[in-house]
Order: structure tokens, then sequence, then C-alpha cells
């Protein structure tokens, strides 16, 4: 079980693959947004979908690092230094609230929509690392931790001079190719889905999808 954070950061648009399958232009600096931590949910619980306010939602693999310690105006070289570890992340998306909404908080956030686990790891190094998102059993996203823009230890010195790291803290790291909204045709998840989100050296998050 993973413990609910004081805050979920997230960086949007952060691996060359998703940004040239979305078709926008590479970030200059990370693009940073808020989760909610009533979003969070363990490995094997539901994904709720509310169907009276979404149709479209998406899953997204991420690396997630979880502090250990507080990390303010920390240095990229030191910033690693202040991990207790790290976790898989799926960043549940509601794209018709995502792009209807213009901002994307509410989108990210709607309650079960962050699943986290399903333990946390020490790890050598964070930008090599292989990712996999499973949708009853198709693979849907491939790719490796090396096509991230801004890498884990840049994104935690970047944040951290805007904002403080706590304790139990995660950073939500990007994902990459793979999503559904960015198929021809769409592919969205409905009652009865199981999404296994997987990265080498962390394990499997696995979560069954029921529409409320």
């Amino acid at each position: 079980m993973i413990e609910r954070p004081g805050k979920i950061v997230a960086i949007g648009l952060n691996y060359m693959d998703h940004v040239r399958e979305s078709g926008a232009e590479p970030p200059k600096t990370p693009l940073v947004f808020a989760k909610f931590t009533t979003a969070v949910i363990d490995h094997e619980q539901e994904i709720r979908i509310p169907r009276a306010l979404t149709e479209r939602v998406d899953w997204e693999v991420e690396l997630a690092a979880v502090f250990g310690e507080r990390a303010s105006r920390v240095s990229e070289a030191d910033a690693l230094k202040h991990l207790r570890g790290y976790t898989i992340g799926n960043d549940v998306s509601a794209r018709d609230l995502q792009f209807s909404d213009g901002q994307w908080v509410r989108a990210k956030s709607l309650d079960t929509f962050c699943p986290l686990g399903p333990e946390v790891v020490e790890l050598e190094d964070p930008q090599n690392l292989k990712l996999i998102t499973r949708v009853n059993g198709e693979v849907m996203q491939d790719s490796n931790t090396s096509e991230m823009i801004f890498g884990v230890a840049e994104l935690i010195s970047f944040c951290s001079h805007s904002f403080t790291f706590e304790p139990g803290d995660v950073l939500l790291t990007g994902t990459p190719w793979g999503c559904g909204e960015f198929m021809e045709p769409k592919r969205s998840l409905k009652d009865g889905d199981v999404v296994e989100c997987e990265i080498e050296g962390i394990g499997v998050l696995r979560n069954p999808v029921v529409e409320v």
C-alpha cells in the first residue's frame, strides 16, 4: 500500500515519442500541473469512471518518484538523494474534460484517477527503464524512460526552485506514446477493462475498470 502523498506534482509532454504522437511542440521547460490526492488508489483497486461526466478516459503509465526527504531549491546533482524511491503511477485522464476545460486538473483528478503501486523501490538509474501499458493483455504503450525530455533529477531541481517537496510527496514524470486518445480510431477505457502498467525493476500496477 502506498501512503497517500501530501501532494502530487505531474509533468506533461515529457516524452519525445508522446510529443510526436500528439503533434505538439516539445516544451522548452517542464510543463507542471497537479493531481488531487483524493484521486489516489492502490494496486488492484478499481478505476471508477463516472459516465455522467466523461466518455473518453485514457491511460498513462508514468515513473513516479517518491520523496523521502524535504527538497527545496536543490541542485540537479543532489536531487535524487532526496528520494525514498520509485513506484508506478497511472495518470488516468478524462480527455473530453481535459480539452473542454482548457486546463488539466479536474480531468486528471477525478476520484480513483491516480493509481500508485505496487511498492516503492530503490533504483540505480531512473533514465533507462522499460515502461509498458497493457489493456486486457494488449500492449498499448511500450517505451523507455530514456525518451524523457527532462530527466528525473532535472525535474526535481526545476520544481523545487518554485515549491518545496515534503517527505511522501510524489512526482509523476510524464508518459510515453501509446495513449488511446491519439490512436486512430480513438480508444478509451470501459467497464470490465483491466489496465496493467509495468516498469522495469518495479513491477506491475494492475487496476480493473468499472463504470459508475
